[in-house]
């Protein structure tokens, strides 16, 4: 069994910081070290008492380097990342333009395994070990997805979009067929090693209301799996979702009429809800998830992450990759503290480091395996190098603190600040 110490700077938190002094939220040494075997943390703390329990096991040496959990990501395409940085549309025309032909092509398993490769090279070299992606409604699509990530030890959650209307006719099944395939997609894969499906109907203006009740029947049928589709990203997105639904009493509510909401939604975007619909996601338990850089670039709106807080809603994180404008989850850190300064709100840095560690990993569920460097958690990992760049090190230059130095990481950092990622404890970041 693979046994092997990583010795740097550790940094994991136990619960969400109330504050940049909050240092009681975190577990920090300066020279520590984490204790790996089999894939499983099996210590973390200071080097001299990691140490003393496994006197002669390998160390790799990263300081002065910090070492966190591995980076989550809880919203992205993975067909879209060849439709990265393409210009000139809002949402509806976005799909139209650029999405639905890029997703077409995944009708190819050949075209779907080529992409799998380069999109979980790009999460890794970007520090990121776990994504929750919509593949496109071709089944293989979402097996080049699995089989990618499973053939590099990754734990990644996934589906296959269900679409039968107001979409291409090659991007489109029908209520059975998408019933029938997410099934036996689930049966092949949700459980298999470190891969967990979750029901992806893309949203309700591309679902007819019987296919929102084939995927009722699944998320009835495989309670355990997640649930992902999108939410009130764009005003014209409403209105056109209102009148296709219009027994429905708002976007949100046609979700909750077909048994969407509770702890294994969610619900991507979120920006442009009620105070009654906050109030719901809250009661539910359902999870909004900001997409921050993809907001900007389509402009969408501003994620009022305060509304949602004060409602009891638990937020989660995203590139939403290919809207979104980077794959790095420091960058849309970034880009989220940004959004914040829009409306008057804050997200200081201990707070943003949690939120693509250990608060996403909450969102998902997931806690107890990974998001955080907890004995007997999956040995997620990523070694950040806060001076990688020439801006980075002038910045910290005259950093004080961790809190500077995290700031620093959220707002100048991207893939050559991660020194290396792990997963499952085996070192997997890619090689130009």
């Amino acid at each position: 069994m693979s046994e092997r110490m990583l010795r740097g700077r550790v940094l994991s938190f136990r619960r969400e910081p109330r504050g940049p002094a909050d240092l009681d939220a975190l577990d920090w040494f300066e020279d520590g070290a984490v204790l790996i075997r089999g894939g499983v943390i099996l210590a973390c703390g200071d080097f001299t008492d990691v140490q003393a329990r496994a006197p002669g096991v390998a160390i790799v040496d990263h300081r002065p380097h910090l070492i966190t959990a591995g980076f989550i990501d809880a919203h992205l395409h993975f067909p879209q990342g060849q439709i990265v940085a393409s210009w000139g549309e809002q949402l509806l025309d976005w799909l139209n333009t650029y999405t639905f032909p890029a997703e077409t092509r995944f009708a190819d398993p050949d075209h779907a395994r080529r992409m799998a490769a380069s999109f979980f090279d790009l999460l890794l070299a970007h520090g990121t070990t776990t994504a929750s992606a919509f593949c496109s409604v071709h089944s293989v699509s979402v097996d080049a997805y699995f089989a990618e990530a499973e053939a590099r030890g990754l734990r990644m959650l996934g589906g296959k979009v269900m679409m039968d209307r107001n979409a291409p006719e090659a991007l489109r099944d029908t209520p059975q067929t998408a019933h029938d395939d997410s099934a036996a997609l689930i049966h092949r894969w949700h459980g298999r090693g470190r891969a967990l499906y979750a029901i992806s109907p893309r949203f309700a203006i591309t679902s007819t209301p019987a296919q929102m009740e084939a995927a009722q029947a699944l998320i009835a049928a495989h309670p355990d799996c997640h649930v992902q589709t999108h939410l009130s990203e764009n005003t014209a997105e409403i209105a056109l979702a209102c009148a296709l639904y219009p027994e429905a009493d708002g976007y949100l509510d046609i979700y909750a009429r077909h048994g969407m909401l509770g702890p294994k939604a969610l619900l991507g975007h979120a920006i442009h809800l009620s105070d009654r619909e906050r109030a719901m996601i809250a009661e539910t338990g359902s999870h909004p998830v900001h997409c921050p850089t993809s907001n900007l670039f389509l402009g969408s709106g501003l994620f009022d992450g305060a509304a949602l807080t004060a409602a009891g809603a638990t937020s989660g994180l995203a590139t939403d990759i290919g809207a979104g404008m980077s794959w790095s989850m420091l960058r849309t850190a970034g880009a989220a503290y940004t959004i914040a300064q829009l409306q008057g709100q804050r997200l200081d840095p201990l707070r943003a480091l949690w939120w693509i560690t250990r608060g996403n990993a909450e969102v998902l569920g997931l806690v107890d395996r990974i998001g955080t460097l907890a004995p007997e958690t999956e040995a997620d990992i990523v070694v950040l190098d806060s001076r990688a760049t020439p801006e980075l090190a002038l910045r910290m230059g005259a950093a004080t603190d961790l809190k500077d130095e995290l700031f620093a990481l959220m707002i100048l950092g991207d893939d050559r600040a991660v020194v290396e990622t792990y997963a499952a404890g085996n070192p997997v970041k890619p090689r130009p």
